[in-house]
């Protein structure tokens, strides 16, 4: 099984790193709900605070995610006051794994964990992370020897049983790096979601998986595979897919 259906957890040597703040409006959805690219945003956000408090952490800036898995155990609200919890839980020495876990203070409860490739910053190649920053990491796992495998390798789907959405790329949503920011496919399978919200009315996991970026000018379509209740999305330019995404109950 590429991704278990339990993610790790919280190991009980080494430390995660810990933050919070209140869930914002921009946030959430018509029914209250964190959205999917709010929770995108928000392991972010406390990956970036994680690098500020680690040794190396100024030299480890650039990072590309490959995978991220999100369990919604529990929906978090509009109001609620969200800690995060973030740490290693398996890795070699260019990626890792990185656990965060997502706790309201109304009791929701999303769990997460994301496959990070560390990239040096001026080669653009995936690069060695130093030993000091390591340390912290290897402490909190017994798996050092993590290696990628696909786990959604279904082909771009076509014929009348297939959904299509246009979904047009904005300037807001390209980052630094020139690429869509991994939010923004988050925020487009909301846009898939709208129309099967049954898949949201329990626990639910989302696994997404990036393949290829998106850039600006690109003309971007999703399409999308209903199976029972197995919702798989596609994010294609042309007839190639870039990214693909599951949807399932828990």
């Amino acid at each position: 099984m590429v991704i278990p259906s339990l993610l790790p957890e919280r190991p009980t040597t080494g430390t995660s790193f810990e933050t919070g703040w209140p869930v914002r409006l921009a946030d959430t959805a018509r029914d209250q709900r964190l959205r999917l690219d709010a929770v995108a945003r928000y392991l972010q956000d406390i990956g970036f605070e994680h690098l500020e408090a680690v040794e190396d952490g100024a030299t480890h800036r650039g990072w590309v995610v490959r995978r991220t898995v999100i369990d919604v155990l529990k929906p978090i609200e509009f109001g609620e006051h969200v800690t995060l919890r973030r740490w290693c839980s398996a890795l070699s020495n260019r990626w890792c794994n990185m656990r965060v876990q997502i706790c309201g203070s109304n009791g929701g409860l999303v769990e997460t964990e994301a496959f990070l490739i560390h990239f040096g910053t001026e080669s653009g190649v995936p690069a060695r992370m130093s030993d000091r920053f390591m340390a912290p990491m290897l402490a909190s796992t017994t798996e050092h020897r993590l290696r990628w495998k696909a786990a959604l390798t279904d082909p771009l789907p076509t014929g009348p049983s297939v959904q299509e959405l246009p979904f047009p790329l904005r300037i807001a949503d390209i980052d630094w790096l020139d690429h869509v920011n991994n939010a923004v496919y988050l925020s487009a399978l909301e846009e898939l979601l709208a129309t099967h919200t049954d898949l949201m009315s329990g626990p639910h996991r989302i696994v997404i998986e990036y393949t290829k970026p998106l850039q600006a000018g690109e003309q971007v379509r999703i399409v999308g595979r209903r199976d029972g209740a197995t919702l798989d999305a596609w994010f294609a330019v042309g007839d190639e897919s870039r990214a693909a995404a599951r949807v399932t109950p828990r």
